[in-house]
Order: structure tokens, then C-alpha cells, then sequence
């Protein structure tokens, strides 16, 4: 499995049967460190399996708990396929696993519900964009972030003007060679070669166009559910016409100019998160501004023990929550107490994955960020519908 989707957040999130195991780390893509990458989750798993005994559930086995997991240990060509990041998930009657492009710091968290937080970008758009690279000879599309960039292939998206076109091009070959009286004079024979082949301007531009089309096609119909932006790389011509034939919502008004041909995929990721990165502070910051100006009002909360039971009832419409750390507690919804502590204890959870988590489910939006990135650099902060 290869994605992680809003329907895959959905199924986890109403995953109520605990004990829930969840394994983040990075992984990579050349075979010469696959082999670490194997050692590294098998020691992850050990941490699972002293996690899940410090539980305390009599008649509990964790290594058969385990098992669908540790299973990966064996399947050689599993770890020859993997991308940035593994996300597992282990509960009873549930094992699903996540190859995604993004790179996690190791986590193992064991609780009574999944931890979903570190996948919680790759929902909302606040980090991935994708690159666009167009030329006549050369179509590339690229999924990215700020620290990775993945080519991604698909067949609805041409790869050249030759692969597009040349159905319609052998069409228009065969009524040229059929259209043609034999008996007509130069002048007509000169214009249906002049149709049949394409040589004039009005005829390249409009192949190109054509061309383009099917190539935003294809783009909508592999981002049909997302809005992320797209940036262009190419000449100016050729982006200028890609804007006329696409009605993609997500192109970036900037672009990599130049035939990208010429670039490395190192050299067209840096150009691009240029573009993007603006793009996603704008957004970030036009949220924390939003913030700042609700802020010491009863529209606005630095505070889990008045964020939790928010989320809880639905009022959180957007909720920043700090993805690298980890904020043990307890919340009881019966009496809308939350219970903090400074270090784990039994029965705790992540309450800044349990604030997102009841969020996202009741519609709201959820950026989870870095701590600098957070307004007044809380490791949560919410504005409230009401």
C-alpha cells in the first residue's frame, strides 16, 4: 500500500479496539540501505513489544500481537520498494502499512487509539505540492516536499507529443492520402498537405494545445482529490499555453523557467520549493494571523484542557498543533476534564493527536507544524466556530 488517504484517516480514527500500535520511521530508496532500514524497524518493534507489556493486559501476548508485523522482517522485496516513511498500524484485527513521502523521525506510540498526527500533512496540503515538468519531448510529474521529491508515473498522462498525438495524427495522415481528388490542381493538393501535416503555425500551436489538454487530464484525474499546488517548470511559450488548456485550480503563478530538460530533479525540487514555500508561510501565516487577531477573546485557546473538550463538541474550526512532540494526558468526555502530565503514565495518550484526530473528524482544519511554527510557540492552538 502506497497511500495514505482521507478514507484511510477515517477507517483508523474509528478504530476503537485497543491496544493500538503505531510505527513511524524513515525508510529509503536505494537498495545499499534497505538492509538498515530493516534492522531499524525490527528494533522498533522490540520497543513496540516492551510498550505493549508495560500495558499490563493479562493473557496478552505481545509478539503474536505482533506478528502481522514482524512478518515484514521476511519479505525481502517489500523493503527494496519503499519511499521516505513507513506509518504501521497494529490493533486487534487490524495491520496496514503505509509507504509515504515524507520522512518521520522513529515513534513508536502504544495506546488505545491510533496516532495519525505525522500523516496529518499529507491531508491538508500544508507541505506537498508537485512539479509539472513540460516539454514537447519530455513530460515529468513530481510529487514533493520541502526534504523529498518522488516521480510518479501514470498512464492518463503522456509522455511526449509523439505518444499523445499520434492517433490523431495518423488520422489526419489517412484523410490527407483519402480526401484528395487525383485529379485535383496544385492549389488544392497543397493545402490538404498543408492540413494533413501540421506545418503551419496555427496548426503546431493548436497540436500543442491539444497535447496540453490531455495532459491536464490526466493531472486532474490523478489529483482528482486533492487541490495541492502544481508548479510549472518550462519556457515561457509552452507554460503561457499549458495555462489556456488546463483547468487545474492549483498552478502556481510562478514557475521554473526553462526547458526542464536541462534540470536535475535535484535542480527542478530546489527552483520549485522556492514557489511553494512561499505559497504554504502565506497560508500558515494568513491562519496564524487569523489567530493572533482572535487572540484573549473566547474565540481563541492556547490551552489542552479548554482546546480537548472544544474539539470534542465541534467547535474548533482551526486547530495548529506542534507535530514533533508528544503531550501525555488524559481526557474523560463525560466530564470534559483533561488531565495533564508531565511524563507518561499509564493510560495516557498524546492529547495534541487526540485534539487533531476529533477535529479533522468533526470538519475542522488542522496544520500540524513545527513548534516555531505555532502562534505564541504553544504546542497547541485553536480558534473556535463559536
Amino acid at each position: 500500500m502506497t497511500a495514505f488517504t482521507r478514507d484511510n484517516l477515517n477507517s483508523l480514527m474509528e478504530e476503537a479496539e485497543g491496544p493500538c500500535i503505531s510505527i513511524f520511521m524513515p525508510a529509503h530508496r536505494t537498495s545499499a540501505e534497505t538492509q538498515q532500514d530493516k534492522i531499524r524497524f525490527k528494533n522498533l518493534l522490540r520497543e513496540a513489544e516492551e510498550k505493549l507489556a508495560a500495558m499490563g493486559r493479562k493473557g496478552f501476548d505481545p509478539q503474536d500481537f505482533l506478528e502481522p508485523a514482524n512478518r515484514l522482517l521476511g519479505e525481502n522485496s517489500f523493503w527494496q520498494h519503499q519511499i521516505d516513511g513507513l506509518a504501521v498500524f497494529v490493533s486487534p484485527g487490524v495491520f496496514q502499512h503505509f509507504r509515504v513521502p515524507i520522512s518521520f523521525s522513529e515513534l513508536v506510540v502504544a495506546a488505545q487509539r491510533f496516532h495519525l498526527k505525522p500523516l496529518i500533512p499529507l491531508l491538508n496540503d500544508n507541505g506537498r505540492f508537485y512539479i509539472l515538468a513540460l516539454s514537447q519531448n519530455e513530460v515529468r510529474l513530481y510529487r514533493c516536499a520541502r526534504d523529498h521529491v518522488t516521480e510518479l508515473q501514470s498512464e492518463t498522462i503522456p509522455s511526449n507529443i509523439r505518444e499523445a498525438l499520434k492517433y490523431d495524427d495518423r488520422e489526419k495522415q489517412l484523410q490527407f492520402h483519402t480526401g484528395t481528388p487525383e485529379t485535383a490542381g496544385r492549389t488544392d493538393r497543397r493545402a490538404a498537405m498543408f492540413h494533413g501535416h501540421g506545418a503551419g503555425t496555427d496548426d503546431t500551436k493548436d497540436r500543442i494545445l491539444r497535447f496540453f489538454r490531455r495532459i491536464d487530464s490526466g493531472v486532474r484525474d490523478l489529483l482528482k482529490k486533492e487541490n495541492a499546488p502544481v508548479v510549472l517548470a518550462g519556457v515561457d511559450y509552452l507554460l503561457a499555453l499549458y495555462r489556456k488548456a488546463s483547468s487545474y485550480t492549483g498552478l502556481c503563478e510562478q514557475a521554473v523557467a526553462g526547458n526542464p530538460e536541462g534540470f536535475s530533479i535535484k535542480e527542478l525540487h530546489e527552483q520549485a520549493w522556492k514557489i511553494a514555500e512561499s505559497l504554504f508561510h502565506e497560508v500558515l501565516n494568513d491562519a496564524a494571523a487569523r489567530y493572533r487577531q482572535l487572540a484573549g477573546t473566547a474565540r481563541a485557546a492556547d490551552d489542552l484542557r479548554e482546546i480537548i473538550p472544544a474539539s470534542h463538541h465541534g467547535r474548533v474550526e482551526l486547530l495548529f498543533v506542534a507535530i514533533s512532540i508528544q503531550q501525555w494526558g488524559v481526557f474523560d468526555p463525560l466530564s470534559d476534564s483533561v488531565t495533564i502530565h508531565e511524563r507518561r503514565e499509564p493510560g495516557d495518550e498524546d492529547l495534541l493527536n487526540l485534539a487533531a484526530l476529533q477535529t479533522m473528524r468533526n470538519g475542522g482544519t488542522v496544520y500540524a507544524a513545527e513548534l516555531d511554527e505555532i502562534p505564541d510557540t504553544a504546542c497547541a492552538a485553536a480558534l473556535f466556530r463559536y
